[in-house]
């Protein structure tokens, strides 16, 4: 199993941003696919997840109404839509996979598999 974590890079804030997580040896459609974050000094923090069947999302309030999580079964890829971008979303973004029951999956000891990172930075 592969998650392949790109698109991300250095932006002025409100730039907006999308992140992409292509996923080999599973399939999104079967998998609940989520995003986490872990600025410098910080530990590594839930941002979004998607349902592996409903395609229900859930995200946390920190980037509610400003972050769009989604997925193209045809491509088997996760995307994360970051717009509104602040400084203070500078972190590195790693996608993630799991079966975990719903309600669990802003948890991230829930998630099996775990793509590399990619880089986030936002300038004021």
């Amino acid at each position: 199993v592969q998650l392949q974590a790109s698109g991300g890079g250095l932006v002025q804030a409100g730039t907006p941003l999308r992140l992409s997580c292509a996923a080999s040896g599973l399939t999104f459609g079967r998998y609940s696919g989520g995003w986490f974050r872990q600025a410098p000094g910080k530990e590594r923090e839930f941002v979004a997840a998607i349902h592996r069947s409903s395609g229900a999302t859930n995200y946390a309030d920190s980037v509610k109404g400003r972050f769009t999580i989604s997925r193209d079964v045809t491509k088997n890829t996760v995307y994360l839509q970051m717009n509104s971008l602040k400084p203070e979303d500078t972190a590195v973004y790693y996608c993630a996979a799991t079966v975990v029951v719903w309600s669990a999956a802003t948890i991230e000891a829930n998630y099996y598999y775990w793509g590399q990172g990619t880089q986030v930075t936002v300038s004021s």
